[in-house]
């Protein structure tokens, strides 16, 4: 729980106080445990980016961090213990996928959905007033086609854009997987051997550090309400050259989000 504690005190001195022309809005956050998801909930409480951050949570949690929301998982799930907010809690959510969790106390903490709840997930944020969903869908360097690194990748994701959101986007973010070590014999060895693709992979696929790749989320967190209603696929390229200037990042992120077409 200490640690927990310095996450979210990191959270506030990690930058300075936003222009106060910035519009604050709420979001909410579910996957806020292992090392991406601590890392957007620290970026999402930065100073200035959200007026309240809603972070779902497994376990009881109390923070006089100002700004910071622990939404009961319980409560998420069942409608009748929202009656006493009021109004939408968030507007935008974004769904963290991870593979890197620890078995340690501030992990625990937060819920961490899986893959297979991402339509059930979607629809109940839906039914709460969700407009902007944003959903990080974690892959293994060097295995990831292209037709899907641009595209819908499942049937769920297919039927996510059904629901209608206003703006919905899918990060196509690589990620090593951490399970290795656990694993045994002729398992162990493939995944060793997939493993060895990384030197065969451009850097620009290569798996971001998850500071960089949480800071591009959030910035388009931030900038999705205000762009072209639609659906939008971000590849592992396009999060590797946001990530390559941190200080024009909200400039990169407008261009992504407004492309200038060619006549």
């Amino acid at each position: 729980m200490d640690l927990l504690r310095q996450t979210l005190q990191a959270a506030r001195q990690a930058a300075p106080s936003a222009p106060t022309s910035v519009a604050q809005t709420s979001l909410l956050l579910l996957g806020g445990g292992g090392k991406l998801g601590s890392s957007v909930l620290e970026q999402s409480l930065v100073a200035g980016r959200f007026a309240r951050v809603w972070a779902v949570v497994a376990e009881p949690l109390s923070s006089a961090v100002r700004g910071f929301m622990p939404l009961p998982q319980a409560t998420l799930m069942t409608p009748a213990d929202l009656n006493g907010h009021q109004g939408v809690l968030a507007e935008t959510a974004l769904i963290v996928f991870e593979r890197q969790r620890h078995s340690n106390g501030r992990d625990v903490v937060f819920f961490q959905p899986q893959p297979a709840e991402l339509l059930s997930l979607a629809a109940r944020l839906r039914g709460l007033g969700v407009r902007h969903l944003l959903v990080v869908v974690p892959h293994s360097p060097a295995l990831l086609p292209q037709s899907l690194a641009h595209g819908l990748a499942s049937l769920d994701e297919a039927a996510v854009v059904e629901l209608d959101f206003d703006h919905l986007v899918f990060f196509r973010a690589a990620q090593h997987d951490s399970a290795v070590s656990a694993q045994k014999g002729l398992q162990r060895l493939a995944s060793w051997w997939l493993s060895q693709l990384r030197w065969m992979v451009p850097s620009q696929e290569q798996p971001l550090p998850v500071t960089a790749l949480a800071r591009c989320v959030v910035q388009l967190a931030r900038c999705l309400p205000a762009a072209p209603r639609g659906t939008r696929v971000m590849p592992p390229q396009d999060l590797w050259a946001l990530s390559q200037d941190a200080a024009g990042l909200p400039q990169a992120v407008q261009r992504w989000l407004h492309p200038v077409r060619q006549p």
